[in-house]
């Protein structure tokens, strides 16, 4: 168990270049690992959690050369089996997204995993093996999960309220069955900027979804995944940490962003803009500087991966926050709602926790003192960041936890001026 501390209230100022969007990064390895052919994926930011798909799809038959920070990925435009243990570390992404790619092959496979991933629901894929009589069998976690059987053109109901990973898993394998097939969603689509990613990845190989409205997708069968070249953009749901900064207290510039991104998470701009934030665009590069705060009303449905940072930067508004509609934050990687009003009112923050919600108190100042990050990347990094407005020390236990998607975060926090051991 590592830990790391820093010091309080320090300013950070300077210019730090935004990894690459773990979600794009995902999406364009398996298209890629899909494709008949060579591409090369550029501007990619290495993590437990695309190891951990780069590794499973090895071992359906791809094969990859990595470099500092490009990878170039060949293809066979059909699965072979190298290894039917499929290990996907911690990464909810890997294990949804790759289910239904394994299930392209037919031989039986075992997907596996640590953590709190064996937590995580599977029951749409689940309603899934029953229609097609697909053979599997778990423990009383959803892992190991033993499977034997190949997917079949269908319509499949997938309730909205779910993780989008699992309508993303089927558009990825559904294009390659020998025949058409259609997603139906059941009720409202939740976090549909996550869609959009998945289609537009998709699109840039070769592959053809028609998207009614979001509450049906149809899906050509017999496509063909064609080799590309991309370059992968910066990851807003990073980029979220260091605008938080910014606007709390610093003077960051964010660079290696999209302005035209298609990520959900591109919201933080506006919502910390709504706040007061100071932050503007120059060069190219998103300017955060620090502002004067005001509590706001802020939806989750959309945005679940940024709701920790913005409880911090409501922790130190003024006035009262409310983050609603956020219950699915109680099965990422850990409990994040208990997690985050936990750690914050440790330090002196005001937060309540409500059963899909949560109503945040701003204050001028925390205290510091020894939070966890209940080995979840995106609280320890949320914690690092509310050091900044503490007037004594912070320490951070679990502060490893950053290395599922962000190995460098400490480094960037140093580089900017931060003052930690």
């Amino acid at each position: 168990m590592g830990q790391i501390s820093f010091l309080s209230s320090r300013k950070l100022s300077g210019t730090v270049a935004i990894p690459s969007s773990k979600s794009l990064s995902h999406r364009s390895i398996i298209c890629a690992a899909l494709a008949d052919g060579e591409s090369t994926i550029s501007n990619l930011s290495f993590s437990k959690d695309i190891d951990a798909t780069i590794s499973i799809l090895k071992n359906l038959g791809a094969q990859f050369k990595k470099s500092a920070s490009a990878l170039v990925v060949s293809g066979t435009g059909k699965l072979k089996l190298i290894s039917n243990r499929l290990f996907c570390e911690e990464s909810g992404s890997t294990l949804r997204f790759l289910i239904p790619v394994a299930l392209l092959q037919n031989e039986p496979v075992e997907f596996d995993g640590k953590g709190k991933l064996g937590e995580r629901p599977l029951d749409p894929y689940f309603r899934i093996f029953d229609r097609q009589q697909i053979k599997y069998s778990h423990t009383d976690n959803y892992l190991p999960l033993y499977i034997e059987g190949t997917l079949k053109p269908d319509v499949f109901e997938i309730p909205g309220n779910v993780s989008s990973q699992f309508i993303s898993g089927l558009l990825f394998a559904l294009p390659l069955l020998d025949s058409d097939s259609e997603i139906l969603i059941q009720g409202i689509l939740e976090s549909k900027p996550y869609i959009d990613l998945t289609l537009d990845s998709l699109k840039n190989f070769g592959i053809k979804i028609d998207n009614l409205n979001y509450e049906r997708f149809k899906i050509s069968g017999n496509q063909h995944y064609i080799p590309k070249d991309i370059t992968v953009e910066g990851d807003f749901s990073q980029a979220a940490f260091f605008l938080a900064a910014g606007v709390i207290n610093g003077d960051i510039y964010c660079d290696n962003l999209s302005s035209d991104s298609l990520q959900g998470d591109k919201a933080i701009v506006d919502l910390l803009i709504t706040m007061g934030g100071n932050i503007t665009k120059e060069n190219n590069m998103l300017h955060a500087q620090t502002s004067f705060l005001n509590g706001i009303e802020i939806d989750a449905s959309q945005i679940p991966d940024i709701v920790p940072i913005l409880a911090v930067c409501a922790a130190v508004s003024q006035g009262t926050t409310t983050i609603y509609n956020a219950s699915r934050l109680r099965i990422k990687e850990c409990d994040r709602l208990k997690a985050i009003s936990s750690e914050l009112n440790k330090i002196g923050a005001d937060v309540e926790e409500k059963e899909d919600s949560l109503i945040i108190h701003g204050k001028e100042t925390l205290d510091g003192g020894l939070v966890d990050s209940w080995n979840d990347h995106r609280i320890a990094m949320s914690m690092a960041i509310a050091s900044l407005k503490c007037k004594n020390k912070l320490t951070i236990t679990n502060c490893e936890a950053i290395n599922k998607s962000y190995p460098d975060f400490y480094k960037d926090i140093k580089n900017l001026g931060g003052d930690l051991t």
